[in-house]
């Protein structure tokens, strides 16, 4: 996990949750990534003040360098502030999502 003191450049456009937030990283051909989008949008509706945001990788390749993505989807989960307080690549599973949102939130 890549720990980072402030926010890259391009995080202060995304609408930040209240709790943290939920930055997948996805391709316009990956087919785990149309079920992380799904699974990330649940899990951002079922927890108030949680945030999903989905970022071309493609287009954003100075994100993607930035966070050291080698692949998607990867999903990272940010603090209120913006800063990566855990990830996970490829499919979430949705248990494991909300547990790392709540054991980091303590942390925050």
């Amino acid at each position: 996990m890549t720990s980072q003191t402030t926010a890259p450049a391009g995080v202060a456009e995304w609408p930040l949750g209240e709790r943290a937030t939920l930055v997948q990283f996805s391709t316009a051909f990956c087919a785990p990534c149309r079920a992380t989008r799904l699974l990330l949008g649940l899990v951002a509706e079922q927890m108030p003040g949680v945030g999903h945001v989905e970022v071309d990788a493609e287009s954003h390749l100075e994100l993607v360098r930035a966070y050291g993505i080698t692949s998607t989807p990867t999903t990272l989960v940010l603090d209120p502030a913006g800063r990566e307080a855990g990830r996970l690549a490829g499919v979430p599973d949705r248990h494991l999502v909300t547990a790392l949102v709540t054991a980091r939130e303590s942390a925050w």
